[in-house]
C-alpha cells in the first residue's frame, strides 16, 4: 500500500465552493468523449469517469454538452439531457464517483446552429439570427416569440433531471452555442428588443437563469462556461465579456465561471480555443486571472494546461480557483493520485497530439493516442496487475509498440530484453519529430523508456536481432515490434525514380526546387513532410486521390499544417492520382489519372517527385522465428478481444510463443501500435 504525501502543494488543497467542499484544486472541465449508447451515460461513459475518481482528481465534469431540447441534435455524440431516462444512468456515475470522494457536475446546452438540421428528428436549427454555421453548414432559423419559453423550460426540466440524479451541479455552454449567439455581434443582427445594448442581448441568457434557480433551487450549484472575449473584430470584445462575468456574479442565479477566450467559427480560431501540439501552452491562463480578479468571483479555466508544474502555478498566483487538466487526464487519469504520492515523473504525459479531440470532430470516440486504456476501462487497465508466473519475453524493436510491450510485461514482472537496431528508441516517431512543433511527440517514447528502467528491462540498443539471437535467450514468448518500412505501390510506372517522405525527414534525401508530393494515406506522414519541404523553400504540389483532403486528420491538427502550406503557397490537388513516372531530361515527368473519367488527365514535369504510401511490415525475423514457435504465430482474436491469455499451441515442437504488433503487421498509427502492445501484453 502506498502512503500518501502530506503536502501544502496548492494543487491539494480543499476548496469551498458555496456548500460543497472540493477535496483539490483539480478538476477535468466537461467535453463529450462519443461514449455514449443511445445519448446515455451507459457503462463506457460511466467508467470513464469512474476511472479519474480512483485516480484522485476533485471534480469531474461530464458531457460537453448534454442538450435540454430536441430541435438540439446531437453533434458530437452529446448526452440527451430532454429525457428523463438519463436520471438512474447519471446516478450510477455519480455514486461511484461520490465513493472515491470527487465531485460530479454536467455542462448543459442547446447549441443553437451549431449542429446539423438533417439527423435526429429533422427539426429545423435555430439561433438568434439566421447566420450560417460554417462547421456544420446549417442555415439556422431566427428565434421566434413562441421559442424562447420554450427553450428556457427545456433548460429547467434538464435541470430538475440533473438534480435528481444526485449531480453536485451543472454549468450552461455559453461560446459558440445558443445561448451566447444573442451576446455576440457576429451572430445576433435582430431589430427587436433582443439585440442593442447588453442588457437586452442578455435577456434570454437571464429568462433560462431565473427558470432554472426557480426548478432547482439555491443549493444546487449552476455555473456557466462563457466567452468573455471572442477576440475577434466582429465578436464579443473583452471589455464586453468582462461586463457580462460582473453581471452574471451580481445576478446571484450563478455560482461560478468557467471562462473561455476566442471564437470556434472554423478550425482556425478553434485550435487557438484549444490549442494543439507545437502551439503555446496555456494561452488564456492570464486572461482567466483577469476575470477572477475584475470579478472577485469562483474561477475555473482549462486550455491546454497540460503539466502539473503549469497548474500549481495556476492556483499558487491566485489566477484561477479550480484548474481543468482535461487532456491530461485522458492521457493519465491518476494525476492527483501520483502527486499526492511524489510520483509526478510516473505521469503519463500529454503530448499535445490532440488525437482525442480530432477523433470526436470527425464523429468517433475520444482515444488518447498514447493511452489505449482510457475509455476501455471495461477490458484495458490503467494499472497493471502482477503475473504470478514470471516469464522470459525478448522483444524486438523499440518503437511505440515494443516499448508499451516491455513496460507492461515488466509492470507484470516478467524477465525482459529489448533489441533495438538503432542507438535510440522511437522508431517513427523520430521521424514525424523532426519539424519542430511536432517535438513534443518525444514524450510518447521518453516516458516509456523511463518506465522500462525503473522496471529493469534490459534495453540493448545498437542490436540488429537476428533469430539466433533471440534464441539464445532461451525465451518464453517472442514479440515482433520491428515497425515498417516506406513503400510505394501508389505509382504503377517507374516508382523508382521517387522517393518516400521517410527520405525526406531522415534526411536521406533534401528537397528540390520544384516538388510534387503524392499523399496516398491522408494522414500525419503526408502533412508532415509537405511542410517540412515548404519550410525548406520549395515550390510544392501536394496531390491527393481522395475527395477530402487529408482524411485521416481532424480539423484541429490540420489547422497549422494549412498555416505553414498557406503561408508558403503550395498548390493542393485533389482527386488526382499519379499514374507513371519517367525521365524527362535531368527532371521527372509525372503522368496524372483521373479515379472518374478512369484515364490519364494531364501531367507534371518537376525535379522530384516525394510519395507517402504507408509502410509495408518489416517481418522477415518474425517469418523466420515462425516455424519454430507453438504457435507459428497465430493470434486468437476472440480471446484477444475478450481479454484472456493466449492459448494456440498449434505446433508441437516450439519452445516459444511469437506475435508481432504495430506496423510489423500492417502500416498503422501510433495507437494503435501501441494497444496492440497492451491488450496483448497484459495477459501474458
Amino acid at each position: 500500500m502506498t502512503t500518501l504525501i502530506r503536502s501544502n502543494d496548492p494543487l491539494l488543497q480543499p476548496y469551498k465552493l458555496k456548500h460543497l467542499t472540493l477535496k483539490n484544486r483539480i478538476m477535468s472541465s466537461s467535453h463529450e468523449p462519443n461514449y455514449h449508447e443511445d445519448g446515455m451515460p451507459k457503462d463506457r461513459y460511466r467508467l470513464y469517469h469512474v476511472e479519474k475518481a480512483k485516480g484522485g482528481i476533485g471534480l469531474t465534469m461530464t458531457a460537453g454538452s448534454a442538450i435540454v431540447s430536441q430541435d438540439s441534435p446531437p453533434a458530437f455524440g452529446n448526452l440527451l439531457a430532454y429525457k428523463d431516462e438519463i436520471v438512474p444512468w447519471l446516478a450510477r456515475l455519480a455514486d461511484e464517483c461520490h465513493e472515491h470522494g470527487t465531485a460530479v457536475m454536467i455542462q448543459l446546452t442547446h447549441l443553437g446552429r451549431r449542429t446539423n438540421w438533417n439527423k435526429a428528428d429533422w427539426l429545423p436549427v435555430l439561433s438568434a439570427s439566421p447566420v450560417r454555421e460554417p462547421a456544420h453548414r446549417a442555415f439556422p432559423k431566427e428565434m421566434e416569440d413562441w421559442d424562447f419559453d420554450r427553450i428556457a423550460n427545456d433548460y429547467a426540466s434538464a435541470a430538475q433531471r440533473m438534480k435528481a440524479a444526485g449531480l453536485d451541479g451543472l454549468e450552461f455552454e455559453a461560446y459558440g452555442h445558443l445561448m451566447d449567439s444573442f451576446w455576440s455581434p457576429a451572430t445576433n443582427t435582430r431589430s427587436d428588443e433582443h439585440n442593442g445594448s447588453l442588457d437586452n442581448r442578455l435577456a434570454f441568457t437571464f429568462r433560462i437563469l431565473k427558470k432554472v434557480r426557480d426548478a432547482v433551487g439555491h443549493d444546487f450549484l449552476v455555473g456557466l462556461r462563457l466567452v468573455a472575449d471572442e477576440d475577434w473584430e466582429k465578436g464579443i470584445s473583452k471589455q464586453d465579456g468582462i461586463e457580462i462575468c460582473r453581471r452574471m456574479k451580481n445576478s446571484g442565479l450563478v455560482d461560478f465561471l468557467n471562462i473561455i477566450r476566442g471564437h470556434i467559427e472554423h478550425d482556425a480560431p478553434l485550435a487557438d480555443v484549444i490549442p494543439v501540439s507545437g502551439m503555446k501552452s496555456s494561452p488564456h491562463l492570464d486572461f482567466a486571472g483577469e476575470v477572477r480578479a475584475a470579478t472577485r468571483f469562483p474561477t475555473f479555466h482549462a486550455a491546454r494546461i497540460a503539466d502539473v508544474a503549469t497548474a500549481r502555478h495556476a492556483i499558487a498566483e491566485g489566477k484561477l480557483d479550480l484548474v481543468g487538466m482535461t487532456r491530461a487526464h485522458i492521457a493519465d487519469p491518476h494525476i492527483v493520485r501520483k502527486i499526492e504520492e511524489g510520483r509526478e515523473h510516473d505521469i503519463r504525459p500529454c503530448v499535445g497530439a490532440t488525437y482525442c479531440l480530432d477523433r470526436i470532430y470527425e464523429g468517433h470516440e475520444a482515444l488518447c493516442i498514447h493511452n489505449p486504456a482510457t475509455s476501455r476501462e471495461a477490458t484495458m487497465p490503467h494499472i497493471i496487475a502482477r503475473s504470478e508466473d514470471a516469464r522470459n519475453i525478448v522483444i524486438v524493436g523499440a518503437g511505440p509498440a515494443g516499448l508499451e510491450a516491455a513496460r507492461v510485461a515488466g509492470e507484470r514482472g516478467h524477465k525482459v530484453t529489448l533489441f533495438e537496431a538503432a542507438p535510440d528508441a522511437g522508431g517513427q516517431i523520430r521521424i514525424a519529430t523532426q519539424i519542430k512543433r511536432r517535438k513534443e511527440l518525444i514524450g510518447i517514447i521518453d516516458w516509456r523508456v523511463t518506465q522500462c528502467e525503473r522496471l529493469g528491462v534490459d534495453m540493448r540498443y545498437n542490436s540488429y536481432a537476428e533469430a539466433d539471437d533471440v534464441l539464445a535467450l532461451d525465451p518464453d514468448v517472442v514479440i515482433i515490434a520491428t515497425g515498417g518500412l516506406a513503400q510505394n505501390l501508389a505509382i504503377e510506372e517507374g516508382a523508382d525514380l521517387a522517393v518516400s517522405s521517410w527520405d525526406i525527414l531522415s534526411g536521406d534525401a533534401k528537397p528540390a526546387a520544384d516538388v510534387l508530393l503524392f499523399d496516398d494515406n491522408g494522414a500525419h506522414p503526408g502533412m508532415t513532410a509537405a511542410e517540412f519541404i515548404a519550410e525548406a523553400g520549395s515550390s510544392l504540389e501536394l496531390m491527393t486521390p481522395e475527395r477530402f483532403f487529408a482524411p485521416e486528420m481532424g480539423g484541429l491538427n490540420l489547422v497549422p499544417y494549412m498555416k505553414t502550406l498557406t503561408t508558403k503557397g503550395v498548390t493542393i490537388t485533389t482527386m488526382t492520382r499519379v499514374r507513371a513516372l519517367a525521365r524527362d531530361g535531368n527532371r521527372i515527368k509525372a503522368t496524372l489519372w483521373s479515379p472518374y473519367t478512369m484515364a490519364d488527365c494531364g501531367t507534371r514535369t518537376v525535379d522530384q517527385v516525394i510519395v507517402e504510401n504507408g509502410t509495408s511490415p518489416l517481418a522477415d525475423l518474425y517469418f523466420e522465428l515462425k516455424d519454430k514457435s507453438q504457435n507459428r504465430g497465430e493470434v486468437d482474436y476472440q480471446a484477444l478481444i475478450a481479454g484472456r491469455p493466449q492459448a494456440v499451441r498449434t505446433n508441437p515442437d516450439g519452445t516459444f510463443q511469437l506475435f508481432r504488433i504495430g506496423d510489423a503487421v500492417a502500416s498503422r498509427n501510433i495507437h494503435a501500435a501501441i494497444y496492440d502492445a497492451l491488450r496483448l501484453v497484459k495477459d501474458l
